[in-house]
């Protein structure tokens, strides 16, 4: 049996999974985002094995979520902190979040993210930056961009076709 690598051609959903869709990568891009910087640190909180934290990390570094920077001399030791590419990815962390305890959270919610302030709960969702309004429903569809090749083009012809618009 023949297995092929997946090529993700223009779809931003899969060009982003093969940088970090592997569960390593998104915890250490949890705890990376939630302040914690130092392999040991990485390799307490997840329990994960060095070897595997070592690879996840040179990913991460290698894809510009993480920055590798020094913090020790003798001997030297480096920590990871995120990038603006890494802080970017905050919000896609805070969905998955919420999703997990809206459908997963069969003991209860375990984690939240809370308002500093007051401390209460917050509930997350995705808005459209221009309007304001939820992205939830049938008030948005996928769409070709500027820049959308043949085999995009294609996919949302046959979106809009089942929808009925085409």
């Amino acid at each position: 049996m023949t297995t092929r690598a997946f090529d993700p051609g223009q779809c931003p959903v899969g060009r982003t999974l093969e940088r970090v869709g592997d569960t390593w990568s998104l915890m250490i891009l949890r705890d990376a985002l939630q302040g914690l910087t130092r392999f040991d640190e990485f390799e307490k909180s997840l329990g994960v094995a060095p070897n595997i934290l070592t690879k996840r990390l040179a990913g991460l570094v290698q894809s510009g979520f993480l920055e590798r920077r020094p913090y020790q001399e003798r001997p030297v030791r480096h920590e990871y902190v995120p990038t603006a590419r890494g802080r970017d990815f905050a919000p896609v962390l805070t969905a998955l979040l919420a999703f997990g305890n809206r459908h997963f959270a069969e003991e209860g919610i375990a984690g939240q993210l809370v308002d500093v302030a007051t401390g209460e709960a917050a509930v997350p969702i995705v808005v459209d930056a221009r309007s304001g309004r939820p992205i939830d429903g049938e008030g948005f569809t996928y769409a070709a961009g500027p820049a959308a090749g043949e085999v995009v083009r294609q996919r949302v012809a046959r979106i809009e076709a089942r929808r009925g618009r085409g």
